[in-house]
């Protein structure tokens, strides 16, 4: 087994202390780049201790036509100013109601690309937490909602919103909270921490299962079909993969058949991470599924043609190397650098850019754009309407 190590110190000027990460990088474990964002939130988020629930919610779109009937620009180039890509319902469709489950059982817990044989005999109280809330979300798709007793941060889907959050806006774990809530099992991918903690709370009782699948979108099928087997429900869980896939088909042909089918004509786009208190520019490449997505939604992705992999920062001359004319930003990265204008301010080279001149960003809440869980159809069919028809919702 072939194991690299990378130590990354980054420093957080409104705090006098150091982080040092060390990243241990599998073959079959979580690529950097999900890792790489998990150290840069911690560097602007909170550290351990007690949460309060967010009262945020996401809006929605509500009704609207199907995506096969929007008004599809003639040339997805000409258009001018940002877009905001909205879920038509925030709502996940069960595959089942409360499904019978098989336990006890055992299954592969992946321990950094080294499973570990974990036993199962109860998921009545079930915490399933990671970076973007698709674990829970696809508990949910499974039809065992009621069984949660806990949420991470990034999870506020429809019916979540009175479960306790025990991870705060830095990903990182409150041990406390998680200890009073009792749980039998505890799933989680790795990317929210510190991994020491997590292997405390396995020290103190709980029942933990490390779920690892790489960001793209396989993912949402290949976590139905894990999950659904972690909690003894696989005949769901192969539902749910089915249907998961399905839609993703489905969506895709339909972005297909109303964009540039020829590759100079499609648009060029590049994923961006942004957090602007702390000056955080980074652009996404390879591992972190913001290709698939791209790919999907009938652009180029540049920084894969570039050669890029993991985090890059955003330096001027790879702004300038990719002039992306599209630019996908996270909702509350773009909020945190003041907006459009003032994102081009404090970045001039990306005035230069065909995206800067034509303010070309489109931003999705942060806990969906990348999230490859049960409504990845749903957010490529979001995404696409605000690239393709960004004059309706």
């Amino acid at each position: 087994m072939l194991i690299e190590a990378h130590t990354i110190a980054t420093h957080s000027p409104p705090r006098d202390w150091l982080y040092a990460l060390v990243i241990v990088k599998l073959s079959s474990s979580l690529p950097v780049a999900a890792l790489l964002i998990g150290a840069l939130s911690l560097l602007t988020g909170c550290q351990p201790g007690s949460y309060v629930s967010s009262d945020s919610v996401t809006p929605v779109a509500g009704d609207r036509v199907p995506l096969a009937d929007i008004d599809w620009l003639a040339d997805p180039h000409d258009w001018v100013g940002p877009s905001t890509a909205l879920l038509g319902v925030a709502d996940i469709e069960p595959a089942a109601i409360n499904p019978p489950q098989t336990l006890p059982l055992t299954v592969e817990s992946d321990e950094l690309g080294e499973p570990l044989r974990v036993t199962i005999t109860s998921t009545d109280r079930l915490l399933a937490l990671d970076m973007s809330g698709s674990l829970a979300a696809t508990v949910w798709a499974l039809g065992l909602g009621d069984q949660l007793v806990g949420r991470d941060i990034s999870t506020t889907f429809p019916g979540s919103e009175a479960l306790p959050v025990v991870t705060g806006s830095g990903h990182a774990i409150a041990p406390e909270s998680v200890l009073a809530l009792r749980p039998d099992l505890i799933i989680t991918d790795g990317t929210i921490g510190p991994l020491d903690v997590v292997l405390q709370l396995r020290e103190a009782g709980v029942t933990v299962v490390f779920v690892r699948k790489p960001p793209g979108l396989d993912a949402p099928a290949e976590m139905a079909l894990a999950v659904g087997e972690i909690l003894g429900v696989t005949d769901v869980g192969s539902q749910l993969a089915s249907r998961i896939s399905n839609d993703i088909e489905t969506v895709s042909a339909v972005i297909a058949q109303n964009t540039p089918s020829n590759t100079e004509d499609k648009l060029r786009m590049v994923f961006v991470y942004l957090r602007g208190g702390n000056g955080i520019y980074y652009l996404f490449g390879e591992e972190s599924g913001s290709s698939d997505l791209i790919e999907s939604l009938g652009g180029r992705d540049i920084a894969t043609e570039i050669g890029w992999t993991g985090l890059r920062p955003m330096t001027d001359e790879a702004l300038i190397s990719a002039n992306p004319d599209l630019i996908l930003v996270m909702t509350h990265g773009l909020q945190s650098v003041g907006g459009v204008d003032k994102l081009l301010e404090a970045k001039p080279a990306l005035g230069l850019t065909t995206a800067g001149k034509n303010r070309r960003f489109v931003d999705m809440a942060d806990s969906q754009v990348l999230s490859f869980g049960p409504r990845t159809p749903e957010i490529m069919d979001a995404l696409a309407r605000a690239i393709y028809s960004p004059a309706t919702k």
